[in-house]
Order: C-alpha cells, then structure tokens, then sequence
C-alpha cells in the first residue's frame, strides 16, 4: 500500500472535489475543445454526482484527505469495460504513480466482473495521456470519433 495516498470508491460528497480535480487536470488544454466537450470532460457537480451514481469510480486520496486523482468506467458488455474521466492534479502528475494505482484498480475490478478488454477515448492533444496509457498496455484500435467537434482516438487493453 502506498504511504502517500489510498486508492478508494468516490462518495457523492467527493463530487466537488472530482470536478476541481478534473478541472485541474485539464485547464491547460481548455482552448483544443469546444465549450460543450470542455464541460463534459472536466464535470460539474451535478455531472458527477450522476456519475458517481451510474458508474463505477474512484479516487485517489492523500494523507490530508485531498482528492488528488480519479476515474470512472462502466460496463458495455459482457466482455467489454470503459473507462471515462480520469485525471490527476498537476503537482501529483507522473508522481509516485496515483494514476497507474488508479488504472490498476479499475482493470482489478473489470476482470473480477468478467470482463476481458477495457476501453477509453483520448484526444490527440493529450499527448502525455497517449504516453501513458501506452506504458501501461493500452493500444490504439484505429477507431476515431467526434467529441463535440474533438477528434477522439480509441484505445483498448485485453486483461
């Protein structure tokens, strides 16, 4: 276990705290997406607590009790997981692995339920992301989609 944070299922009362993480994460890239897809990506309150409430997340939590990180997934199928919203905030970014505990224990929780392949979409700007996701064994399918005007590239993971 780690000493500098804990992984653990988000509460509804963690859902400002998701919204500023996001919103962290992903300032710095505000200006590549369209209002609607800027919105989507960093959640309001209310869109995380719908979250929270029709998928499975999780955050990571340091030893002051911040939320320093979180993602989410869902189910698609009986062997398909998808993951949406995962972020850290800068000053924990590529730092004693938040992000890889969090992607751990999504992919733990997606096996135990029977599923054999998780996916997500990123964009083309989230270089960093793409670098990541591909350390951790992820690789690009060669589908692409439109995220509110963002092309959208999808990654996948047999696990």
């Amino acid at each position: 276990m780690n000493k500098e944070y804990v992984i653990r299922k988000a509460r509804i009362k963690d859902a400002r705290a998701i919204h500023i993480v996001l919103l962290a994460a992903f300032e710095e890239f505000r200006d590549y997406y369209s209002i609607e897809g800027f919105k989507d990506t960093v959640l309001s309150e209310e869109k995380a607590i719908d979250r929270i409430n029709h998928m499975i997340v999780y955050v990571a939590v340091d030893f002051n009790g911040n939320i320093i990180g979180t993602i989410g997934w869902q189910r698609i199928n009986n062997e398909e997981g998808h993951i949406r919203g995962m972020g850290v905030i800068p000053n924990w970014q590529g730092k004693n692995g938040p992000a890889a505990s969090l992607l751990k224990e999504v992919e733990d929780e997606a096996r135990l339920k029977g599923c054999s392949i998780l996916t997500l979409d990123t964009t083309k700007v989230l270089r960093r992301a793409q670098n990541f996701y591909y350390k951790n064994g992820f690789r690009k399918t060669g589908k692409t989609g439109d995220f509110f005007g963002c092309l959208i590239y999808e990654y996948a993971k047999k696990i």
